[in-house]
């Protein structure tokens, strides 16, 4: 199923870029994010097959029991995540999608993944939708609207648990994401982090600040 996905989204986002890229060289500037997002439309705009493995892997290892996911998409990074919480005996996943049409498909998926009763989908601001939070949080997974990260970073932050795992999906030569990555590597935010050599680049943090005054 993963398989098939990846497929398709290989051909849908390359597509949904092409019109990005030609837009922007036929204004001479960078779109702002909204207006990018516009036009990538209905595209899936995955994670690589090596970035979902990467994410099974830390979530199996790390024994979370609560994800949060911010940009659903069509679930195809969402299926990597679950598919980690049902391989350890279960857990929770809250997930999030701004556009409905989206967020249906991304249903579909899990649905047919057998790991719908894992994973709550959260549709609309990720900002408004994710208020309501219970944690602790194991693992944060950014992948949604890049200058929405540190935002949705600072909304999860004071429920994330001892070492929680916080994975930001990267952009090439993307600016918004460099206010991102200087919070997360300024020791003085409780972040220890480096940014992985997978597609565009992974930015893997922990969060430190139940460490202080160890050893």
């Amino acid at each position: 199923m993963l398989d098939r996905l990846h497929r398709q989204a290989d051909t849908e986002d390359a597509e949904a870029k092409q019109r990005v890229q030609a837009r922007e060289a036929e204004l001479g500037v960078r779109l702002p994010p909204p207006q990018r997002y516009e036009l990538y439309g209905n595209a899936p705009l995955a994670i690589a097959r090596d970035v979902g493995q990467l994410y099974y892997l830390l979530a199996t290892s790390h024994r979370a029991e609560t994800i949060v996911e911010f940009g659903a998409s069509h679930g195809i990074s969402t299926i990597y995540l679950a598919a980690a919480l049902r391989d350890q005996g279960g857990g929770s996943l809250i997930t999030t999608e701004l556009l409905p049409g989206k967020a249906e498909t991304a249903r579909r998926n899990l649905t047919d993944a057998g790991l719908e009763d894992i994973v709550e989908i959260r549709i609309g601001d990720a900002l408004r939708t994710l208020t309501d939070l219970a944690g602790p949080v194991d693992v944060l997974v950014l992948d949604g609207r890049n200058d929405q990260y540190l935002a949705v970073l600072g909304l999860v932050e004071p429920l994330l648990a001892p070492n929680a795992l916080v994975l930001a999906d990267l952009g090439k030569n993307d600016p918004d994401l460099l206010a991102y990555q200087n919070h997360v590597r300024q020791p003085q935010n409780d972040y220890v982090s480096m940014e992985l050599p997978l597609d565009a680049g992974i930015e893997l943090s922990v969060h430190t600040s139940h460490n202080r005054g160890a050893p």
